[in-house]
Order: structure tokens, then C-alpha cells, then sequence
């Protein structure tokens, strides 16, 4: 099953500004339209490491099972 995400990029002075709508912290800006889709997929990247990062933090020492589940991104 592939998740697909809504990129939203807006034209403005000097380029373009990119985020994700489902994906709070997930935006950037670039002077071109190719430059702005690889920055938000780095973006990405940085918002989905950063939030497993706090999760893994808050879920120390807490009884659960945790496991891997594969999403299809960008």
C-alpha cells in the first residue's frame, strides 16, 4: 500500500516555499521549483527521524511492543 502525502509549493519573490499539509514541521523553500521538491523530501526525512527520535524518548521504559511497518514515501 503506498500513503501519498499533499506538497504544496508557493510561488514567491526569490523562489518557492514547500511543505507538506498532513506533515506539521515539514516545509522549506528553494530558489527553483526542483530545488524546492528535494528540500522538502529532505524535509521529510528530518521530521520523520526527529519524531521517532521523541517517541523512542517518551516511550523508554514503558511495556509495549514496537515494530517496523513500511510507508511508501514521496
Amino acid at each position: 500500500m503506498e500513503r501519498k502525502l499533499t506538497a504544496v509549493f508557493e510561488k514567491v519573490d526569490g523562489g518557492y516555499i514547500a511543505y507538506v499539509e498532513e506533515l506539521p514541521g515539514a516545509n522549506t523553500q528553494g530558489e527553483t521549483l526542483d530545488e524546492a521538491r528535494a528540500n522538502l523530501r529532505e524535509a521529510i526525512d528530518l521530521v520523520l527521524d526527529a519524531n521517532k527520535q521523541l517517541a523512542e524518548e517518551e516511550g523508554a521504559g514503558k511495556e509495549a511492543i514496537r515494530e517496523e511497518i513500511g510507508v511508501l514515501t514521496l
